[in-house]
């Protein structure tokens, strides 16, 4: 997958510009969207000239409609529902099945600490986990908790970044932008995915089920560790 944009320094501290937005986020530029239903709700997909530039969840067509005008301001937005339905089609698949392949050219706008930060999200195999301390670390800057928190937050490419794979230093599920059950759903299916011989009463991940599984990978850039309750795998940086 090709992913356009410039790499921040390793270490290299966020600014205030990397807290609010990056310059990118408030170009004129075209953007063609459509949207579609998933087992999620709705998804809106935008795409610019460079990539795919938005994957948004929600239940209100309107109201997604004003969070793409709101991430992306200067924007002009075109409703190519026509032209936008087998990039659209590939996308809900992708959200049904968030273990596949996306194969389409990225357009991560943001600023270079923020797309560090998703880069380092998508890092994150399926079916593991991390904690804003993890991808902080990750990126060099390990005193940056609460950047990378906002970074997370600031996520325009839902699934395709997967923030949703961030959990609390204690397992347990932290917010997420589309829905805390949105979230815990998206763990459902990896971990599903991931585990293959579970017994099929163990596969869901209940509120408030403690996983005593310890599952490495032999190579993994990450350890993996066991946790608390709602995961299947914790990844320490």
């Amino acid at each position: 997958m090709t992913i356009l944009g410039k790499t921040q320094k390793p270490g290299a501290l966020p600014t205030e510009q990397d807290r609010r937005g990056g310059k990118r986020q408030r170009e004129a530029v075209a953007m063609e969207f459509a949207t579609g239903k998933s087992s999620l709700g709705l998804v809106l997909v935008a795409r610019s000239a460079r990539g795919l530039c938005a994957v948004l969840l929600g239940d209100d067509r309107d109201e997604l409609l004003r969070d793409l005008r709101r991430r992306f301001p200067l924007a002009t937005l075109l409703d190519k529902r026509v032209e936008l339905s087998a990039l659209t089609a590939n996308v809900i698949d992708f959200v049904e099945s968030p273990t596949r392949e996306l194969d389409v050219p990225l357009d991560m706008r943001g600023t270079q600490f923020q797309r560090n930060v998703w880069q380092a999200l998508r890092d994150v195999p399926a079916g593991s986990t991390a904690s804003y301390t993890d991808i902080a670390n990750r990126v060099g800057l390990p005193n940056s908790v609460r950047a990378v928190a906002q970074a997370c937050a600031a996520n325009p490419l839902a699934v395709v970044v997967p923030c949703h794979r961030i959990l609390r230093r204690d397992g347990q599920l932290s917010g997420y932008r589309w829905g805390i059950e949105r979230k815990r759903s998206l763990l459902n299916k990896e971990r599903v995915a991931c585990v293959p011989d579970t017994a099929a009463h163990e596969r869901d991940l209940p509120r408030h089920e403690v996983d005593k599984h310890n599952h490495s990978e032999k190579g993994s850039r990450w350890r993996v560790q066991p946790i608390a309750p709602l995961t299947e795998r914790v990844l320490r940086a």
